[in-house]
């Protein structure tokens, strides 16, 4: 049994001493998967250069290594540096987040100016070579390494093993809502083990949500000190003073753990957040949603260049769709619906047909079968749905003329989902953040389980998306979208 742990780069997680404390191998785990990591990148990169070496170096066999050796030498020393001083190996970052791939996409971008600037100084001509093959190669490579371990390495912490062992300090609500939010989301990574309550008392007596309540909150640092945990996260109380915080800041120094504040905004994260020191006190500052700009007109140029490539990609799919469709049932092959869109304006969604002709006109003979959360209409079998149309509607294929939305700009290929005007009629105030943006083709919505949410859920996803939007976030969407319509799961 030993020999597996130490053969696996996954060990288990879960393991305490006799006296409750956490034992070592539970937390080793987070070392070998940092070295895993260390090592694939390493692996990976000597392998791109040393192809790209071979393969370009063989039309100048005399000069091998005098030139071609020396720069997939140096490319990959300079990759390896470019890696460690952008902490693309941070333990924090690791397995979690889109800042693990953006750390590593700048360090390959370093890579790329520091061989530019090279080349000009030794006025070299193959440094070209360097800069827009193999550096392009690596990062492509790398990042498909590091995604393949990070599902590794999430399969595992849903099972239960390599997850952070988390003391929550807090109220008994919030304490209470850190550990829903961890129990939903295992791949995060964290686990909590214990509670610290104002009274030392949780909802049920001396536990909270099945997790024990071990004391109260001035006896945070001796609970860390004798039993290891990694990470304690102190939610909103009235106890937590400034002066307290900074007080158990000092006390947990010189152990394991990390110490996370939750702030008392709990749905905006990201790019607005930043943390600034002003007169000596450290301020969180919360920007303004990004709703124009540079980013944007970026965004704009990606979906529509986004969506022209993909409406040639699928043509010859979409032209048996619609043969499909027309075979299937009697009727046109595009459904076209009113939905409402950015600033609360009207546009027509187009889509492939998945019901019966007239199936709008038979929606109020249903109504007391609906299934779908708040304001949405959904059946799980729905009788108007043809047989195509069931696989249609699985894998999201009748979604796919929607690209035509977003090559004329009513719609982004990433963004809240578009709703119907009768459910826009009835948002409140809050709901209707969702307007500010374009709706999109996919969105959180998309990756996140789909008809299967809660209504509240999904409204907190759109708006989550509209208050923390980022080109990174977008990126993110669309690669987890891919593995979300294979699954089908919540499509119906």
């Amino acid at each position: 049994m030993q020999q597996r742990e130490l053969a696996s780069p996954f060990p288990a997680a879960r393991g305490r001493s006799a006296n409750g404390s956490i034992s070592r191998p539970a937390m080793d785990w987070e070392q070998r998967y940092r070295r895993t990591v260390i090592t694939t990148d390493t692996v990976t990169t000597a392998v791109v250069v040393t192809a790209i070496g071979a393969f370009f170096g063989a039309r100048d066999a005399a000069n091998w290594h005098e030139k071609w050796g020396i720069l997939a030498f140096g490319t990959e020393l300079l990759v390896l540096a470019s890696m460690t001083v952008g902490r693309s190996w941070a333990p924090a970052v690791l397995g979690q987040g889109a800042e693990e791939f953006r750390r590593l996409g700048r360090s390959l971008f370093a890579t790329a100016v520091v061989l530019a600037l090279g080349g000009i100084a030794l006025t070299s001509t193959n440094i070209k070579l360097w800069i827009f093959v193999a550096t392009p190669a690596i990062a492509v490579v790398t990042m498909i390494a590091r995604y393949v371990l990070r599902l590794w390495l999430h399969k595992q912490r849903k099972e239960g093993r390599c997850l952070r062992p988390v003391l929550a300090a807090g109220s008994p609500a919030t304490v209470l809502d850190l550990i829903t939010r961890v129990r939903k989301f295992p791949h995060l990574g964290w686990r909590v083990d214990a509670v610290c309550t104002p009274d030392g008392l949780g909802f049920d007596g001396d536990q909270l949500a099945g997790v024990p309540v071990v004391g109260r909150l001035s006896d945070v640092p001796s609970h860390v000190q004798r039993d290891g945990y990694r990470v304690v996260a102190v939610t909103p109380d009235p106890h937590w003073s400034p002066n307290r915080l900074q007080r158990l800041a000092w006390n947990l120094e010189g152990s394991d753990a990390d110490m996370v504040v939750a702030p008392v905004l709990m749905e905006v994260a990201g790019p607005r957040l930043h943390v600034d020191g002003v007169l000596g006190i450290p301020l969180l500052r919360v920007t303004m949603p990004i709703f124009t700009g540079g980013r944007r007109a970026i965004k704009e140029v990606v979906d529509r260049m986004g969506a022209a490539l993909l409406l040639m990609l699928f043509a010859p799919l979409m032209l048996l769709v619609g043969a499909l469709v027309l075979l299937d049932s009697r009727g046109g092959v595009l459904y076209y619906q009113r939905r409402v869109g950015k600033d609360g304006r009207e546009f027509t969604i187009v889509k492939f047909r998945t019901m019966v002709a007239g199936a709008h006109r038979t929606r109020a003979e249903l109504a007391d079968r609906n299934e779908g959360a708040g304001l949405l209409f959904k059946l799980r079998r729905d009788p108007r749905v043809t047989r195509v149309g069931t696989v249609l509607r699985r894998y999201s294929i009748d979604e796919l003329p929607q690209l035509f939305n977003v090559l004329t700009g009513s719609m982004s290929l990433v963004g809240p989902r578009p709703p119907l005007p009768e459910e826009s009629a009835a948002y409140g105030p809050d709901i209707r953040r969702r307007l500010l943006v374009k709706p999109g083709l996919t969105g959180l919505w998309q990756v996140s389980g789909r008809s299967d949410l809660p209504w509240e859920e999904a409204v907190r996803l759109d708006l989550r998306y509209v208050e923390d939007w980022s080109l990174a976030l977008d990126t993110v969407i669309l690669w987890k979208t891919l593995r979300a319509v294979l699954q089908g799961q919540g499509a119906y």
